[in-house]
């Protein structure tokens, strides 16, 4: 089978969803340490993953390579043309101060992130966001926090934005009437519940704007108007967020100048009812 001009880590994403459980296992392994595909045999890359060799091999064919050389062609092209995701790899020195470590990965996920970014696509999400009849921000496990903060951000100028589902509540019952005027925005990293595949495909089919903020280890959604990936590596068991915070922040900021004269004035508005209700 030929293999499309596209990264190694963008094969694997795309197929992540019609991967096995085991093969799943792999590509999560691949996609946190890319690079290692390059430096090992088949069999010692399975050992490497806790996966048999056979394993490896099916992973392989199923993600569209004639053969293991041929990916392992592909993953030494990107680690020789400097890509920082394929530098790492696994076996590493134990820290001698952890939070160190951790200040260090948040430097890389951060410029690994933000030198993704398009200038002109950050600049349509935000006029999209703005312009929106009501925006609807999705996120379930992790990715609640991320939704109810950057609702709460830009809630200051826009008036319709609602974190969903709130609690006692389904997705479908806020996606049932939403249309080509609204806008979607779903965080989906890693680990994240059936209710998420529910949003990105009704908010496609009522052709509202979408966007789609997910990591590196989690599936694309081709359909999705613009896609935000953010590198969540860390230096322990627990993903670092540091990235997807910073995204946030990128967005908010932009929207609350994008809002205009209309979003400075209810600004000023919640700041009088705060003033005369005493509650901050």
């Amino acid at each position: 089978m030929p293999v499309p001009a596209e990264s190694f880590v963008r094969r694997v994403r795309t197929h992540l969803d019609e991967l096995s459980g085991v093969e799943r296992k792999l590509a999560e392994f691949l996609l946190e340490f890319p690079g290692e595909l390059a430096s090992y045999a088949a069999n010692e890359l399975a050992a490497l993953a806790e996966v048999s060799p056979s394993t490896v091999s099916r992973f392989i064919r199923h993600v569209g390579f004639a053969s293991y050389e041929e990916a392992r062609r592909l993953v030494r092209e990107e680690k020789e043309s400097g890509a920082p995701l394929f530098q790492e790899s696994r076996v590493k020195h134990a820290a001698t101060n952890i939070a160190v470590a951790h200040y260090e990965q948040s430097q890389r996920n951060l410029k690994d992130t933000f030198d993704r970014l398009d200038p002109a696509e950050l600049s349509d999400m935000v006029k999209a966001i703005v312009a929106a009849q009501k925006v609807l921000i999705f996120g379930t496990r992790s990715s609640h926090g991320f939704a109810t903060y950057l609702r709460w951000q830009i809630i200051q100028v826009l008036p319709n934005v609602i974190a969903i589902p709130g609690p006692g509540e389904t997705s479908s019952e806020y996606m049932a009437d939403i249309d080509e005027h609204d806008c979607v925005i779903v965080f989906g990293v890693r680990r994240q519940t059936r209710q998420m595949s529910v949003v990105l495909e009704a908010a496609a089919r009522a052709r509202s704007k979408l966007i789609f903020i997910s990591d590196q280890s989690s599936s694309d959604f081709a359909k999705a108007t613009w896609s935000i990936q953010c590198q969540c590596r860390a230096p322990g068991i627990l993903d670092n967020h540091v990235s997807v915070m910073a995204v946030c922040d990128v967005l908010a900021t932009m929207v609350v100048d994008a809002s205009g004269k209309a979003g400075r004035k209810r600004m000023a508005t919640i700041e009088m009812a705060h003033d005369a209700a005493g509650e901050i």
